[in-house]
């Protein structure tokens, strides 16, 4: 039975693939990273996301929290709660610890009631029950801590901290938190205690910067998005802020999506490159099988056979390279939870992942296909003559239309997919455009590249000479070359620049113009005597005292809060409370850019004036009105200027400024800033901070210098995972490179074979090509750091609202590395070459 002509490729396919896979370690392997990237990507944060919904009760304290800042609920807001369910009272803030002989140190304290926690266990080192280690004996007042506090301040338990006004002792050792992710990143230690204790320490005063929490344990079968609904409709002035279990962590989970998108994207990069791999190693595959081609043709195949024989045989083994990506990239949430479940704070659910393999999956085949194609479908009109004769460089000629219509629509459909599954799709469009320019700029670079080769005079040494001839000649390796090391080099600069500036804008630039302490919750009858204190104990430096509240934007322009679509960079400012305050002139760090200051006496209507980027993202003007709900009162605003502030010098400045008036008689604290004018040491800031937590214990003391650590302690974990997606980047970029000079051996051989014919000694060829390679790489060089450093800056400005630095340091040695390894791969394929007789290969000329 005669075969379909159809299936007749697939056949001939088949049976030709019994001889092995010769030749396709390239292709399988660029295949496979790329396909492992993706998938690892999308199934460890999938397996975050799920950890978080599985885990979100807990997470949260139980199924609703009602969170209100600066106040506690009223009885009549309370009872509404109440009548939901169980309920339990958290209360959050930061203070200063101080120990007997003056040493200090911020905490982030926890104050809870009898009740906590309604969901999951707090664990004590010592086995004790949480509640009893918290209860006080014979009017003592007790706490516990983490282990981080007692070894930052040299504690045991037993030994006595001071808080506020009030003495407690650290009764045990905190071993676990269930609720601990809700509350966000921390800038000290943890500090539990009873709410009553917390009551003992003086910290609480109108105004003070503490965070309320209700939460509700709620019976089966209730919904808890509704329980809120009922909350709010029958205390609609309340103004808290609300989370479910089933958004625990909204802030952390948006988090996760974007660097998902962003390491995705990543890997996509890694497939792309991979895929000017899949294209150089199919070409080496179309050149080694010349006889096989030739001796179909000449049997009577059509040429579309051909191309269908071995593309059929290309996706067949582009199958087994994406099915090795995707086993990798589907064991990599298992082993991150192997490695990193004792340490990632971070609740992980490793299973496997459908729709992320799936989409890996479409995303390996349309790029094995799309790039295989353009090189197969060159061979349909290839002639038999020239295939016989073992023609050598034969001239550029492009697929047939029916192969270029195929390739494009391969390629819109990578683009589709990029953007259609992205969780940011502006982004994605911007990644898919910029993809694009930087396939024609290489392309463009390749074509420059060899046209400076052909007009430059020629040069009186020989090898050099040759290089340049091997540049620009017919045939020549240079597009390859450029296009397989350019994309590489391209994103491994932007992650190397995106990575320093991050750390040195975190770490090093900005602590150079911020000030040296925050000063929280200082009380509005003591600010006098705070002033005059801190300008006795630091002569010379510059103090900046500020008013603040509390509040949360209900509205804009009449538009509830809830129904407002913020873009995404200031959707931040819409979520939760902000710090809010009211001054006479515009602060000292911002500049009104519309409108006017309102008279330092005015008495009128509430005015307000907006930050910049806010005002044209809420397509806020002038006159427009706010309304924020502060202390449980609703107070609306007409805006009268638009300020630009200047967020990267750390100082004092808010989104909202109301004019005085607007506040008049509400209970406020002060918040500080205090910037040394000459460089000082540790050992003098450290002594302020002691005298500052003695004087006045209620003032929360934060040294600018340690809040930016740990912000760069994480920033430097994010780091980890951007450096691996890197370095898959960079092992494509090699493969593929081997894979481009791979494709050129038979012009290679041809060339070694003739010029040692004329008498070319093994020393002149290996000068001659190590020159061009050399200045290939230097000219893909100067492109990727171009191309990269344009890329970075336009993540860390516009992504990351960052200001740019170019680091030289991290470009150069990218640079430096692309032409060493150019060199270096060339020269291992050229020194092979160089070693073959003439006479074998002179026979098939």
């Amino acid at each position: 039975m005669r075969s379909s002509p159809l299936f007749l490729p697939l056949r001939y396919a088949v049976r030709e693939l019994r001889a092995g896979a010769r030749g396709f370690f390239v292709f399988l392997a660029c295949l496979a990273l790329g396909v492992m990237a993706i998938a690892g990507v999308g199934s460890v944060s999938r397996s975050l996301s799920d950890g978080l919904v599985r885990e979100g009760r807990i997470i949260n304290g139980g199924d609703a929290a009602f969170s209100l800042i600066s106040r506690e609920a009223t009885p009549d807001e309370r009872a509404v709660l109440a009548r939901e369910g169980p309920l339990s009272t958290i209360a959050t803030l930061r203070a200063m610890a101080r120990t007997a002989d003056g040493r200090t140190a911020l905490v982030e304290i926890k104050a809870v009631d009898g009740a906590y926690p309604l969901t999951g266990a707090a664990t004590l080192t010592g086995g004790a029950a949480l509640q009893d280690a918290l209860a006080g004996h014979g009017g003592e007042l007790r706490a516990v801590g983490d282990l981080a506090l007692f070894a930052r301040l040299d504690l045991k338990p037993g030994d006595r901290l001071a808080v506020g006004g009030a003495s407690l002792v650290l009764a045990d050792t905190l071993a676990s938190e269930p609720d601990k992710l809700a509350g966000g990143v921390g800038f000290g230690p943890r500090l539990m205690m009873s709410i009553d204790t917390l009551r003992a320490t003086g910290l609480i005063q109108p105004g003070s910067l503490i965070r309320w929490h209700y939460r509700l344990d709620l019976p089966a079968g209730v919904a808890p998005k509704a329980v809120a609904a009922r909350a709010n409709a029958a205390a609609p002035g309340a103004g808290w802020e609300v989370r479910t279990r089933d958004d625990a962590t909204p802030a952390l989970e948006r988090g996760i999506r974007r660097f998902t998108l962003f390491l995705t994207l990543v890997g996509l990069t890694a497939l792309l490159v991979g895929g000017v791999g899949v294209a150089n190693a199919v070409r080496a595959f179309v050149d080694d099988k010349r006889d096989t081609v030739a001796t179909l043709k000449t049997l009577g195949a059509p040429g579309s056979t051909v191309v269908g024989i071995y593309l059929a045989q290309t996706m067949i083994l582009a199958l087994l390279g994406i099915a090795a990506g995707l086993v990798l990239g589907a064991a990599l949430p298992f082993a991150a939870a192997w490695a990193l479940g004792a340490v990632l704070p971070l609740p992980l659910h490793p299973a496997l992942y459908p729709r992320e393999l799936l989409l890996a999956l479409a995303y390996g085949l349309a790029t094995a296909f799309a790039f295989s194609l353009w090189p197969l479908g060159r061979m349909h009109d290839m002639p038999v003559a020239a295939l016989f004769r073992a023609e050598v460089d034969p001239a550029e000629r492009w697929p047939r239309r029916r192969y270029r219509v195929l390739v494009g629509l391969a390629a819109l459909g990578l683009a589709a997919l990029a953007v259609g599954f992205a969780s940011d799709r502006t982004i994605a469009l911007v990644y898919v455009g910029a993809a694009l320019a930087a396939f024609l700029a290489l392309r463009l670079v390749g074509a420059a590249v060899m046209a400076l080769a052909r007009r430059l005079p020629r040069p009186r040494s020989t090898a050099l000479r040759l290089a340049l001839v091997n540049i620009h000649r017919p045939g020549a390796l240079t597009p390859s070359v450029v296009l397989s090391l350019g994309l590489g080099l391209c994103l491994l600069v932007a992650l190397a620049l995106i990575d320093g500036n991050i750390r040195q804008q975190l770490s090093a630039a900005i602590p150079e113009r911020a000030p040296s302490f925050f000063f929280v919750d200082i009380p509005d009858a003591e600010a006098p005597r705070f002033d005059d204190f801190v300008h006795a104990h630091a002569p010379g430096a510059s103090l900046n005292r500020v008013p603040m509240l509390r509040g949360r934007i209900v509205a804009a322009k009449g538009v509830p809060a809830e129904k407002l679509k913020p873009p995404a960079d200031i959707a931040w400012m819409l979520n939760g409370d902000r710090g809010i305050t009211f001054s006479a002139s515009a602060p000292s760090g911002s500049q009104v850019t519309k409108g006017q200051w309102w008279p330092a006496d005015y008495a009128g209507p509430p005015l307000v004036s907006v930050e910049e980027s806010m005002a044209r993202g809420l397509g806020l003007d002038i006159g427009d009105t706010i309304a924020v709900n502060v202390l449980g009162r609703r107070i609306e605003a007409r805006i009268a200027t638009v300020r630009k502030v200047e967020w990267e010098n750390l100082g004092i400045n808010f989104v909202l400024v109301f004019s005085p008036n607007t506040f008049a008689g509400a209970p406020v604290m002060h918040l500080a800033t205090l910037s040394y004018i000459n460089d000082v040491d540790v050992a003098t800031e450290v002594a302020l901070l002691k005298q500052v937590a003695a004087a006045f214990p209620s003032v929360t003391t934060v040294r600018v210098k340690e809040a930016l650590t740990a912000v760069a302690d994480m920033a430097a974990q994010l780091a980890i995972g951007i450096r691996a997606a890197a370095t898959i980047a960079l092992v494509a970029s090699v493969l593929v490179l081997a894979g481009a000079l791979a494709a050129g051996h038979r012009a290679r051989l041809y060339d070694a074979v003739v010029l040692k014919v004329l008498g070319a000694t093994r020393g002149r060829l290996l000068a001659a090509f190590l020159l061009e390679y050399g200045l290939l790489g230097l000219a893909t060089a100067v492109f990727g750091v171009a191309a990269g450093t344009a890329a970075a800056a336009l993540v860390i400005t516009q992504m990351m609202d960052f200001s740019f630095v170019f680091l030289p340091g991290s470009a150069v040695a990218a640079a430096f590395g692309a032409m060493v390894v150019t060199i270096l791969i060339g020269l291992a394929g050229t020194w092979r070459i160089l070693g073959q007789k003439p006479a074998g290969h002179l026979r098939e000329l």
